[in-house]
């Protein structure tokens, strides 16, 4: 059965019905910047972790780096009686595909699957990568001990692995370390590909890179300050037609800028300032850095929810150079660089939004929106299994924020009195017994 509420603008504008989970506050007080800093300092001291660089050594290249992370993963696994699924996820790439592909290569994933006890196919993903590379992207000899890209993206999803596995979780995580970054985002494009042919319902990807360095060439030192980077709208748009329907819809009834990625990313910004108000993310209205790209891009491609957490103030000489001391300035991704204070906090936010993500219902699979020429909203939305209520949300059209909400039970349809349409963009979410809510919904089909 259907019901339509009404209540008057002047009660609901500032109504947050804000919920907190006291083991979200244990899950940051369990990430640990000792065992981060061990984690880095391993990765590193494998030399090099170029994609084309040695498999068969046990100290020293990326099939070493790669075999450690697995067994760490396994140990994980042995410690929370077997709750992980781990394995090698292979895509083999012949000399020449591209430019940097100089030599036939077999890219390697590890994979760590942590199976939610209701939803078991749905994912949330936390991705670092495994690879590292100096000046010459072809150069898979030279040292690259890529401390900070990206072993501490990897090593944050190592240590938001022993601390999630301690807990049960509706939804499934993933903690994935991907391969063939630096050489066109190979790793990320196959494992996508293995996601959509086993029909993984992905929730989002969260893409580390980068996530230790506190001090930029911009002469800034941020230990607070991170970026979240996303796209507006899903790149999955191949049909001509189809493209042409979302295309029109979006010019008369918004949603540019309220694409699957997008309202993930304000789902990271918005538990970042619940449970970390000490933190300062920065939602960045782009797919990335300027004409530049991560490993959340090839899951973006085949249409699914991904995004980048990054530093806020990079340094480029510690970036893809070869280690050497030019005018009195060390360059490259060394050790000595890395800020693991920063990087358990940015760690710490993967861990919370995942633990929340995984924790909540799935979000509404429609959401219907009507109130033309009326001083009202009208919302509907399709049922949820397992949700309690629902969260309606609202902000001004030049807000990168849901700053207004409405908690509702009981009910698929809602109307805003005194909220007039034109003025505001709306999306719902779910909420589940404990507070957790889904991301949000922006409105995929108008309400007659």
């Amino acid at each position: 059965m259907k019901f339509i509420f009404t209540l008057l603008f002047v009660s609901i504008c500032c109504i947050n019905n804000a919920q907190t989970d006291p083991k979200i506050y244990d899950i940051i007080d369990e990430i640990s910047e000792e065992r981060l800093r061990n984690d880095v300092k391993k990765l590193a001291d494998f030399g090099t972790r170029h994609t084309l660089s040695d498999t068969i050594s046990e100290t020293r290249g990326i099939g070493a780096a790669r075999r450690w992370i697995k067994s760490e993963f396994d140990k994980i696994s042995e410690d929370c009686n077997n709750c992980l699924e781990v394995f090698f996820q292979n895509n083999f790439f012949e000399k020449g595909t591209n430019q940097r592909i100089v030599k036939d290569v077999n890219i390697v994933n590890v994979v760590a699957i942590q199976r939610g006890t209701k939803y078991p196919n749905r994912f949330i993903i936390m991705s670092g990568d495994i690879d590292s590379r100096v000046s010459d992207p072809t150069d898979y000899t030279s040292d690259s001990p890529g401390a900070n890209d990206n072993a501490t993206g990897m090593a944050g999803a190592m240590e938001a692995a022993r601390v999630l596995s301690k807990y049960k979780f509706e939804n499934s995580i993933v903690y994935l370390g991907l391969s063939g970054e630096e050489q066109g985002l190979f790793g990320g494009q196959g494992m996508a590909k293995y996601a959509k042919d086993n029909n993984w319902e992905i929730i989002g990807v969260l893409n580390n890179d980068m996530i230790g360095n506190i001090e930029g060439v911009d002469g800034v030192i941020d230990n607070r300050t991170f970026r979240i980077f996303s796209e507006p709208i899903t790149t999955d748009e191949t049909d001509p037609q189809r493209l042409a329907r979302q295309a029109r819809a979006r010019r008369f009834y918004g949603g540019e800028i309220d694409g699957i990625s997008r309202q993930l990313a304000r789902y990271v910004y918005a538990t970042t300032k619940t449970y970390m108000p000490e933190m300062n993310p920065v939602m960045i209205y782009r797919l990335d850095r300027f004409g530049r790209g991560g490993h959340h891009r090839p899951f973006n491609d085949v249409g699914f929810a991904g995004l980048r957490i990054m530093e806020a103030h990079e340094n480029y000489t510690q970036q893809h150079q070869d280690i050497r001391t030019e005018n009195g300035i060390n360059y490259g991704d060394t050790f000595e660089h890395v800020n693991f204070p920063y990087c358990k906090k940015l760690t710490a936010v993967n861990a919370i939004t995942m633990a929340s993500l995984a924790s909540a219902p799935p979000s509404p699979k429609e959401v219907a929106i009507g109130g033309i020429v009326e001083a009202s909203a009208k919302l509907e939305w399709s049922e949820v299994e397992g949700a309690k209520g629902y969260k309606i949300y609202w902000r001004d059209t030049t807000s990168p924020t849901w700053d207004h909400s409405r908690y509702v039970e009981n009910v698929n349809e809602f109307t805003l009195t005194g909220i007039v349409i034109d003025n505001f963009l709306f999306g719902v979410a779910a909420v589940g017994e404990d507070g957790h809510e889904s991301v949000v919904v922006f409105p995929n089909r108008i309400k007659r």
